[in-house]
């Protein structure tokens, strides 16, 4: 039977208002040692923004992270995915969009999860190299 994104998505996703500093993003992340965090404006979805974007478009670009906020250089209306759309919907998605990460939303727009490629990895090939490295524990 085909598993469902709720069953393998990481729950209680770490946001950040619009209007916070890369800085201080960069440091959540940290803090939850984590590669992402979810940007809402009044709880609502705004974007995502990556580890990737902070290097890419921020520290690349020579902008200020303590004065640049991270509406600035998020992906702003990421794709999304629904708390009980199958796994495999998920993975067409990325595969679709060339992502790495989707928010989880349930029907009435509230923030529930993230889904990640290694959390389908784990899902959909327990062996693989990927799987390993994504159910590791972080390095301190």
């Amino acid at each position: 039977m085909t598993r469902r994104v709720h069953e393998v998505m990481t729950g209680n996703p770490v946001t950040v208002e619009k209007l916070t500093s890369l800085a201080e993003a960069a440091r959540v992340m940290r803090d939850a040692d984590i590669g992402d965090v979810l940007v809402v404006d009044d709880g609502r979805l705004h974007g995502i923004l990556t580890d990737r974007d902070l290097v890419i478009r921020a520290v690349a670009d020579n902008r200020d992270p303590a004065e640049t906020t991270v509406q600035a250089v998020c992906t702003p209306a990421p794709v999304t995915v629904g708390p009980d759309d199958y796994v495999d919907q998920a993975a067409d998605l990325m595969r679709r969009h060339a992502l790495r990460r989707l928010p989880v939303q349930s029907e009435d727009g509230e923030l529930v999860g993230v889904v990640t490629l290694g959390d389908l990895t784990v899902e959909r090939d327990p062996g693989s190299t990927l799987a390993a490295i994504s159910a590791a524990e972080p390095d301190t």
